[in-house]
């Protein structure tokens, strides 16, 4: 509990960086809704795939409908409160702290997949962000303009590239869509997660409640400044499952290719 406590410490220090933040929150936005828009013009160009395996068709279905109202009466105005109360300046902060804590996840899966450069500007960005952004809290890089970035991989990427398929499709609780490769690689990558529960000091928490705390409040935090984003989904969509279904699997396959 005093690691959360001096997160939260370290996000309001972090609120005299508002220059910074104010761009960086702005460009954030035109990359989400720059990714919905190419992969939604993909989906209405190809259309559904009404065809393919789908032998959780009906649980599928049922765990969206579960997904979409859990989402619409409990995460929406829970996400929306929170914006509301949260300044964006510490929102941004503490987006660019988790963003910085996913560094092993993303330095080893680059690895993996024999993309050397990526790793190393991973392993650059993760250094200076720690050291001189106040353990990760200013994306250092970015704020002057150093020609490094993250370079997001997982697990299930890595799998891909490695010529792994995606097998059948799987709709989480709470989590959303997914497919069989994907969901074995969440638990793979879990285990170089510093917010999963370990004995170490390696993880933030020792106990699951922490655990489940600290995940949600991460969640909660990066939906803030995309929380339209879904809303323009179900309004685009005329059948919710096979619509969503698409269109992870575009945007995983987008991923893939990156």
């Amino acid at each position: 509990m005093k690691k959360v406590v001096l997160i939260l410490m370290l996000s309001l220090l972090y609120s005299c960086n508002a220059k910074q933040i104010e761009q960086t929150n702005n460009l954030a936005t035109d990359e989400t809704y720059m990714a919905f828009d190419d992969i939604s013009s993909e989906f209405e160009n190809k259309g559904y795939k009404k065809d393919e395996f789908d032998p959780l068709s009906g649980y599928n279905r049922a765990m969206t409908s579960f997904n979409d109202s859990f989402y619409l009466y409990i995460s929406k105005p829970v996400i929306l409160t929170y914006k509301d109360i949260v300044h964006p300046t510490i929102r941004t902060g503490v987006s660019n702290f988790f963003t910085n804590l996913g560094f092993p996840i993303r330095f080893i899966n680059n690895l993996l997949q024999f993309k050397f450069q990526n790793s190393w500007e991973e392993l650059q960005m993760f250094l200076l962000n720690t050291t001189f952004g106040i353990a990760g809290l200013i994306d250092v890089a970015k704020e002057n303009n150093f020609e490094i970035k993250h370079h997001d991989e997982d697990f299930g990427q890595t799998l891909a590239t490695w010529g792994v398929g995606e097998g059948f499709h799987i709709v989480l609780p709470i989590l959303g869509p997914s497919n069989l490769r994907d969901t074995f690689a969440f638990f793979v990558d879990d285990f170089a997660n510093p917010l999963k529960k370990g004995d170490t000091s390696f993880y933030l928490s020792n106990s699951t409640e922490e655990s489940i705390g600290i995940r949600t409040f991460k969640v909660v935090n990066n939906s803030s400044f995309k929380v339209e984003v879904y809303d323009k989904i179900r309004k685009d969509a005329i059948d919710l499952y096979p619509y969503l279904k698409d269109f992870h699997r575009k945007q995983r396959e987008k991923q893939i290719k990156e």
